[in-house]
């Protein structure tokens, strides 16, 4: 009798023990990315698990406990290499629970969190460690900005500020180019799975190349190879590195596979000029949900919350509509355009309130034709270039105060001045009456009346008269 009660008893205790591992979570895999201060663990589950995750000395190693996981088989440490991470030991301490023990070259910040799947993975989790004298609650981060948002994975040889670099004691244009996605997030996927995180990473960094060639400019990269910044993050590095103009590079996908050629996309305030720029924003915005971001992210950004609402936002989006036309009029020399004109959305990235800012997609990399383009080394350079010269040309004519640029504007003597009740404009290739009065913040009918315009035709190389915000409300 206690025979047949213990076997019973045995057999059930089994079967609960069975259950339990057939109903945990699998650790299925692991990806590694290293950013220039941080590394980024990625865990592939095949359902959701509570995680707790703490450090330990002497030596130095991380510990990640996993609540209702089990492991399936062993966890590769080659993408180990190269990281401060010397060594990997995983055990199954009960059912549904595993430990993994990270050995480590040095003490490291961790920060995790988990997240549900989307329409690219399934359950994750995401394990960030951050470098000695990176605090990943403040680095990077305005005053302004509530601190609890991981570190910036930001160059460390870059200066943080704008420096005087030219021989006449004046400073730099400084362009910050920033190439798409990263890291956990490809992006869109062509043909021969060509990712455009790839694409865009040799675009900017041909882009930067050429820049820093020209004398008065210096350009910086927001991501130096593969790895994942989310949106906001980007702003932040802009903001840091003392942009005069950001520019997000891409090369997205389309609902429609024949979609084919440039567009060049400032932000919107109210809402999308067409269809197709409202979807890739959506699309674009979606960006933190690949490539992992914190629910302390969704917080939203103080600053952003109040600047947006302020003037200053209508002459940065006319500065963005600007520089953007500048750079379409040069690359459809070339290149085709799917739009002659700057799109505007709501695009996350280009969300500074201070800092002109435009994205500018290269191509569909969906489009067999472009995919084909987009992974060539010539086209890249060729794109490079054509941006370059855009970004070249509008500086040229509009160089911010005490660049380089301006110094020598105004030793050429070609500066257009003003005269009382009136600014003078100069206009530039590729410039419209209707963006130069937007520019100004004037009425369209007030610009033509004060320069004798019946219509919107002007030329380039032509002044035109702008009248103040007073001599237009004189004359109401």
């Amino acid at each position: 009798m206690r025979k047949r009660f213990f076997r019973s008893g045995l057999g059930l205790l089994l079967l609960i023990l069975s259950s339990q591992l057939l109903a945990a979570t699998q650790i299925k895999g692991m990806r590694v990315w290293r950013a220039p201060d941080n590394t980024r663990l990625v865990f592939d589950l095949t359902g959701p698990v509570k995680a707790s995750v703490f450090t330990l000395s002497a030596p130095d190693r991380i510990v990640i406990d996993l609540s209702g996981a089990q492991l399936d088989g062993g966890l590769n440490e080659k993408p180990l290499r190269n990281t401060p991470i010397t060594g990997l030991r995983a055990a199954q301490r009960s059912p549904g629970e595993v430990r993994l023990v990270l050995d480590t070259k040095g003490a490291l910040t961790p920060k995790s969190f988990t997240l549900a799947p989307n329409k690219e993975y399934g359950n994750r989790l995401v394990v960030d460690l951050y470098d000695q004298g990176t605090d990943p609650a403040t680095s990077d981060i305005p005053a302004t900005v509530t601190p609890n948002l991981p570190a910036t994975p930001v160059t460390p040889a870059q200066p943080a500020t704008r420096l005087p670099s030219s021989p006449s004691g004046k400073r730099d244009v400084v362009v910050v180019i920033d190439p798409g996605h990263g890291g956990e997030d490809p992006g869109a996927i062509g043909r021969g799975r060509l990712y455009e995180k790839n694409v865009v990473l040799a675009i900017a960094k041909q882009l930067q190349a050429n820049l820093n060639r020209q004398k008065g400019f210096r350009a910086e990269l927001t991501r130096t190879s593969d790895y994942f910044i989310p949106l906001r993050q980007r702003q932040i590095i802009a903001r840091k590195k003392g942009a005069d103009l950001f520019i997000s590079i891409h090369a997205d996908s389309a609902p429609s596979a024949s979609a084919e050629g440039v567009t060049v996309f400032a932000l919107s305030q109210r809402g999308a000029t067409s269809e197709a720029a409202r979807w890739l924003a959506d699309a674009e915005n979606r960006s933190d949900q690949v490539g992992g971001v914190s629910d302390a992210l969704d917080n939203k950004d103080p600053m952003l919350a109040g600047v947006l609402m302020d003037l200053s936002m209508t002459a940065t989006v006319a500065s963005s509509l600007e520089v953007g036309q500048t750079i379409l009029s040069q690359v459809g020399r070339a290149t085709k355009l799917l739009h002659t004109r700057v799109e505007q959305a709501g695009f996350m990235v280009l969300k500074s309130p201070d800092i002109p800012s435009i994205l500018v997609e290269t191509g569909f990399i969906t489009n067999a034709n472009e995919s084909a383009k987009l992974a060539s080394p010539a086209h890249q350079g060729l794109l490079a270039r054509q941006i370059q010269a855009g970004i070249v040309q509008y500086f040229q004519h509009r160089p911010p105060p005490g660049t380089y640029l301006a110094w020598q504007r105004e030793q050429r003597g070609d500066k257009v001045g003003s005269v009382r009740g009136f600014d003078q404009h100069r206009v530039q290739p590729g410039e419209s009456l209707s963006l130069i009065a937007r520019r100004y913040d004037v009425d369209l009918s007030t610009l033509r009346a004060a320069n004798g315009l019946r219509g919107n035709r002007i030329r380039s190389g032509q002044v035109l008269t702008i009248p103040t915000h007073e001599l237009a409300a004189s004359n109401d």
